[in-house]
């Protein structure tokens, strides 16, 4: 069950019942800013923020055209969130998918200055701010998810390839899967699955569409016998470092307002972040010899993701330990996974945030503090257990099989129109000057 909805849920409880159906209610400011000021975080997380990481881990031949697809992406998605992806995901519908209700924004914008609730029934989710900035707060996560696949196909998908995956991913891939998470009417919010802040959504998902991704386009042209070390780790520092911060907004945003559970989801990710760089390190030093600047990032990184479906749930101790498995599950995905299967995920978009993303979400099951996850429907919360545990397991196989089986057919589906893979030739001159006619430097 999503973040928001249960505090959401909480505030309404404490606000009274009038709340959720009074028309003439008055948004409340300072959950307002709140996530005025997360959305923008969360929206720095793919612009610059991803952007310089995944450019500096690339060679220099190839970053602006990674800096291209994250920018670019940032414009494709908001606008079909805008045209239709936030209505497949958060229209009515049922629990499969959303309606079509809220195509355009319809309904939207007359209501800019009212607190609105989502969903219907016993099952409904009352807000504290206006539509308008709840359905921004979500497509900064629609921005960021198909951004992150990008790391996965890096140096050799042609741009228009992306631009039509990206479209047909979002409204395919990603809006019945967050239908299914977050709204009240979907099967996985349902059966009771946690996912605070996006562990099955974002990062499985874009996990194992990237993974997908990486085996249908093949590996690089190269790759295990010429150096590929990356350009610039320092443009690379700055861009994880800018996503660690934008993580407190992915996270403590996702309390959907200012206030205790949004104080502890930004607590716990800050642990985990830490701790998982320090366990990342502490597993390079003893297998390679010396801690790198490249691993360091990608273990904070591997820690925030880790943590994001828990945030809302967990409490400090249990922190420290999913950002400690969360380092080492990620050195692993990111070395020994890659190399015994033989496949290019050429920045690791599986190997961190599909491997951490599901370490994550069975481990909230395990972790949960009932009183965290509190609402109207179930006033103890959610404690861990064995049968919560195997709900996470259901939500992370469903959310797998779906992305894998919809992102093959749709990569085959762009590669009869377009074609997925720019030529050998291109490869080799860079994508800066073959897709985009320009040159860094």
């Amino acid at each position: 069950m999503r973040g928001w909805a249960m505090a959401a849920a909480a505030m309404t409880m404490m606000a009274g019942p009038a709340l959720a159906q009074d028309a003439e209610a008055t948004v409340n400011s300072g959950d307002t800013a709140w996530m005025l000021t997360s959305t923008a975080l969360v929206l720095m997380m793919t612009i610059p923020g991803l952007a310089l990481f995944y450019a500096g881990m690339v060679r220099k031949k190839n970053v602006l055209g990674t800096m291209m697809q994250s920018f670019s992406i940032a414009a494709i998605a908001s606008i079909v969130w805008m045209v239709a992806g936030y209505s497949l995901a958060f229209g009515e519908g049922g629990a499969y998918v959303g309606d079509l209700s809220k195509v355009m924004l319809r309904g939207v914008a007359e209501n800019w200055d009212k607190p609105f609730t989502l969903g219907t029934g016993d099952s409904a989710v009352a807000f504290t701010i206006p539509e308008t900035v709840f359905l921004m707060f979500q497509m900064t996560f629609a921005i960021i998810t198909p951004a992150l696949i990008t790391g996965a196909y890096a140096d050799r998908m042609k741009f228009s390839a992306m631009v039509i995956f990206t479209t047909l991913w979002l409204l395919v891939i990603y809006a019945p899967i967050a239908h299914w998470v977050w709204h009240p009417n979907g099967w996985i919010f349902g059966l009771g699955a946690l996912d605070f802040a996006g562990g099955t959504v974002v990062h499985i998902n874009a996990g194992v569409a990237g993974l997908v991704a990486a085996i249908v386009l093949g590996k690089r042209v190269g790759y295990g016998t010429e150096n590929m070390s990356p350009f610039n780790l320092a443009l690379a520092v700055i861009g994880a470092s800018l996503l660690w911060v934008g993580w407190f907004g992915f996270n403590a945003g996702s309390a959907g307002a200012a206030g205790g559970r949004a104080g502890m989801a930004m607590l716990v990710t800050q642990i985990a972040a830490a701790a998982a760089t320090l366990a990342w390190l502490a597993a390079e030093w003893l297998t390679k010899g010396k801690p790198s600047v490249l691993g360091a990032i990608s273990g904070a990184v591997a820690g925030l993701v880790a943590i994001t479906p828990a945030a809302g749930f967990v409490l400090p101790v249990p922190a420290l330990i999913i950002g400690v498995i969360a380092g080492l599950s990620g050195f692993w995905g990111a070395t020994a996974l890659k190399h015994w299967c033989g496949y290019d995920d050429s920045l690791d978009a599986f190997g961190v945030h599909g491997i951490c993303g599901i370490v994550g979400a069975i481990l909230v099951g395990i972790f949960s503090y009932g009183p965290l996850s509190a609402t109207a429907a179930a006033p103890e919360g959610v404690v861990g257990s064995a049968s919560q545990v195997l709900i996470q397991i259901y939500a992370v196989v469903a959310t797998f099989v779906f992305t894998a089986i919809g992102t093959w057919i749709l990569l085959k589906i762009v590669d009869v129109i377009v074609g997925l893979r720019v030529t050998e030739e291109e490869e080799r001159e860079g994508l800066d000057v073959a897709l985009h006619g320009e040159r860094l430097g």
